[in-house]
């Protein structure tokens, strides 16, 4: 897996990162089609103004252009600066672009987990995986619209057994 070196991300010497991702491209949501729907019309609009001579149809067209294209480039700012991070120990959750939010759980809290794909998540290759944590029956932490949800529910569930495995060695 590749390393990361993000400063929001602090390991131990002998934590590994086992699995990395970020969201499956689809949690850009619908903003992304209507950004692009809205950057196409204005070019159009502009270029139609341009050609008519009609300066107003050209700023308008300008305008809408220059919309369409900061929905497109807010959405995909957001969508690269979520991370999902299962490591050797820990459970990592970072989101934002101004500010960050940086969730973390040992995995020896780690109580239960699900794995939910709606019809439309299995087509594409995504879904949530949820972690609930000893000591409560809400989630935790839910990794939501995880591009090949199988394989990381794989990665944490191995992880886990290593975890119960090396806390059954200290224990006896």
């Amino acid at each position: 897996m590749a390393s990361t070196t993000a400063d929001w991300l602090h390991l131990s010497d002998d934590e590994a990162i086992v699995w990395e991702r970020r969201p499956h491209p689809i949690a850009m949501g619908s903003g992304l089609p209507i950004g692009i729907g809205l950057a196409v019309l204005g070019v159009l609009l502009a270029g139609w103004g341009a050609i008519a001579g009609i300066d107003l149809l050209t700023l308008a067209g300008i305008l809408v252009a220059f919309a369409g294209t900061a929905l497109v480039l807010a959405r995909y700012v957001v969508w690269t600066n979520t991370r999902y991070v299962i490591t050797s120990d820990e459970l990592y959750k970072k989101r934002g672009v101004v500010s960050r939010d940086v969730t973390q759980f040992r995995l020896d809290r780690v109580q239960n987990t699900s794995l939910q794909q709606p019809p439309l998540g299995r087509l594409l290759g995504y879904g949530d995986l949820t972690v609930y944590t000893a000591g409560s029956g809400e989630p935790e932490l839910t990794f939501e619209r995880v591009p090949n949800p199988d394989r990381a529910a794989s990665h944490l569930n191995e992880q886990l057994g290593r975890s119960s495995a090396n806390r059954d060695q200290t224990t006896v």
